[in-house]
């Protein structure tokens, strides 16, 4: 009987190893190592799937027979892009300049497979609303989800939610950081259905 293909996922992000967690499927993590920044002139969703590709073929040489997920996400509103706040203050100004304005979270999703050279990508975008945020429900919100490392301060798989007033989107895991729905029908098409 033949063994399933191992999966690994070039990630040390605990949000992306939950998610994947969902599927059942066992699966390593290992970080990437690959340089976060965007290109001159590049677009957010591009920038989030060239950097999803990169993830999952940096660890070629050491998965040489995996299927190897790699994701990445870029948050913008107003034609900037929101980071990671990394700390209270950043995380204040942030929340303040998304207070009634709509967002939108790129995430892409890549499978490769080490063995065969195949690559499967996609991105899945989000559009989220945010609720009018005066500064007393921004403070509460942060001292009790102290958010500092979701891009855009808001959590919405946690109190975040709270903050938001609708999105719009095809698959809501990708909000958290990792398109589940599309991994799905790629895992599939790989040979490794969540669900054989």
């Amino acid at each position: 009987m033949d063994q399933p293909r191992r999966l690994v996922l070039a990630s040390t992000s605990r949000y992306r190893k939950e998610l994947l967690g969902r599927l059942g499927l066992a699966f390593e993590t290992a970080a990437p190592g690959v340089d976060e920044r965007a290109l001159p002139g590049e677009a957010p969703a591009q920038t989030a799937l060239r950097l999803a590709t990169l993830k999952a073929q940096a660890l070629r040489t050491q998965f040489r027979e995996a299927l190897i997920v790699g994701s990445d996400q870029v948050a913008s509103c107003d034609g900037e892009r929101l980071g990671k706040p990394g700390d209270h203050a950043n995380a204040v100004r942030q929340l303040r300049n998304l207070s009634g304005k709509t967002a939108q979270f790129d995430t892409a999703v890549s499978l490769f497979d080490a063995k065969s050279g195949a690559l499967q990508s996609r991105v899945v975008p989000c559009r989220v609303a945010f609720r009018t945020l005066d500064d007393a429900r921004i403070e509460a919100y942060l001292r009790r989800e102290q958010p500092y490392d979701c891009a855009g301060s808001a959590k919405s798989e946690g109190l975040g939610i709270a903050l938001i007033a609708r999105m719009e989107t095809d698959d809501p895991t990708s909000l958290v950081g990792l398109p589940l729905i599309a991994l799905c029908e790629m895992l599939e098409r790989a040979g490794l259905p969540v669900l054989p």
